[in-house]
């Protein structure tokens, strides 16, 4: 076990040597400790309300971890958690609407976009906090701080992440489907295959709309390494090919019966329960979803990387990440009753939240240097194939879709295509009239 952790600390500190040596010898990770502990350390208390993502180990212990080191460091804030809810951080836009944000929120891009026409988001260009925190950056990882527009909405925790396709490895075995599958073929043929015998060949939680999305874009990355930027990039006035043909194959998926007919009806805790009770064939979800099923299924689960085409498309395009670092993280409302505050403690959250799952899990994809040892002893066998297999050598990542109403418009489009009745054809005609725009 000592051994393993020894070789697993090992592949790590090779991984982010780069990254480590820019550090200058690591500095202060917690921002400067958020820039004075005379912030929050004396006088009355003040409390703050957080959303956060809380809602499984992997989302609860980071943050529980990030609250008890905050507590030390700055021992009167009090923090009033507001868990968040998979519902594509609607309950966050309707607390814009009402007036009622809470002092600090986690969110994604498309969020913060919206929020900062509205202005319901701090602008955190000038805080010396943040100077502080873009200077403790892992390389590399500068997309996920500074948004497309050159101002800073967030302080991220997670590094550039992706999303991939789990298997249950006893459930192909007892059918019959050899892995890797590496085309669009084999994948609708074990659809098929899956269904025959009775089980749900990929579970999905597309009452989200973005998992969808998030497929469709792994479909699309096998054609073009940019996925989802094909839309912006040149500003094309029609649908790339590219996305047509990942259009096309989602829909060969749906007829082959890949989905349940419930998809966009389910949501995470109904299709991750498909998946870890055997129900369910496969499952697709980010590279967080390691920690999850593993601790449910053991060694009876891996990933594969996305068909394509062809077998030689397939293997040049296997290792282009279908996942982008677009901007994200905790990020403050200007009607918090200390905004100044309370952008320390976004960017506290973050670091500490970061170094949890960096020393706690052994996760290496994190967006802040951090100079303490994994402490790791049971490192998921995904996480150390990623360390020491994909991230090493990735290709590349896709690149992130800044414009909000095509990025809305394929969230609609690809959701249906994951129904009877709506084709790929449909799919396109929609995407030119948003572009047409």
């Amino acid at each position: 076990m000592r051994s393993a952790k020894r070789i697993w600390t090992s592949a790590l500190a090779l991984l982010l040597a780069v990254s480590l040596s820019a550090c200058g010898g690591g500095g202060n990770n917690t921002a400067n400790q958020t820039e004075s502990k005379a912030d929050g350390a004396a006088g009355e208390k003040v409390k703050l309300r957080v959303y956060a993502q809380h809602f499984d180990d992997d989302t609860s212990k980071p943050f529980d971890y990030a609250v008890e080191e905050l507590a030390k460091e700055m021992p009167n804030v009090e923090i009033e958690l507001d868990p968040a809810v998979q519902d594509g951080n609607q309950k966050l836009k309707t607390y814009a609407a009402t007036g009622n944000m809470p002092d600090v929120f986690y969110t994604d891009w498309k969020t913060l976009q919206t929020f900062a026409k509205s202005q319901n988001v701090v602008v955190l260009d000038d805080y010396e906090v943040t100077k502080q925190y873009q200077a403790n950056l892992n390389p590399g990882v500068e997309s996920k701080f500074i948004a497309p527009d050159g101002h800073i909405y967030a302080f991220p925790d997670t590094g550039i992440e992706f999303q991939l396709l789990y298997y249950n490895k006893q459930i192909f075995q007892e059918v019959g489907i050899s892995v890797p599958i590496k085309t669009i073929d084999e994948l609708a043929d074990a659809a098929k295959k899956l269904k025959a015998k009775g089980y749900v060949p990929l579970s999905i939680f597309a009452k989200e709309k973005w998992i969808s999305t998030a497929l469709y874009n792994g479909l699309l990355t096998r054609e073009d390494g940019a996925g989802l930027g094909v839309f912006e990039k040149d500003s094309p006035k029609e649908t790339p090919q590219s996305a047509i043909t990942a259009a096309q194959q989602m829909k060969v998926l749906q007829e082959a019966g890949l989905f349940d007919v419930n998809a966009t009806n389910t949501n995470y805790d109904q299709a991750s329960s498909l998946f870890y009770t055997g129900k369910a064939a496969m499952f697709v979800n980010g590279q967080w979803e390691i920690y999850s099923s593993q601790e449910k299924m053991g060694d009876n689960v891996d990933f594969m990387y996305w068909p394509a085409k062809d077998e030689a498309t397939y293997e040049n395009m296997k290792l282009q990440m279908a996942g982008s670092g677009s901007p994200q993280g905790y990020a403050v409302s200007p009607k918090s009753k200390d905004v100044d505050l309370a952008v320390k403690v976004a960017a506290f959250l973050a670091q500490k939240s970061a170094e949890y799952k960096y020393t706690k899990l052994g996760n290496p994809i994190v967006s802040p240097k951090i100079d303490k040892p994994v402490e790791a002893e049971n490192v998921p066998a995904m996480m150390q194939r990623l360390a020491s297999e994909v991230l090493p050598h990735a290709q590349g990542y896709a690149e992130a879709l800044n414009h909000t109403e095509i990025s809305n418009a394929i969230d609609d489009n690809v959701q249906n295509l994951l129904v009877n009745g709506f084709s790929a054809d449909d799919f396109v005609k929609n995407l030119n009239r948003v572009l047409n725009k």
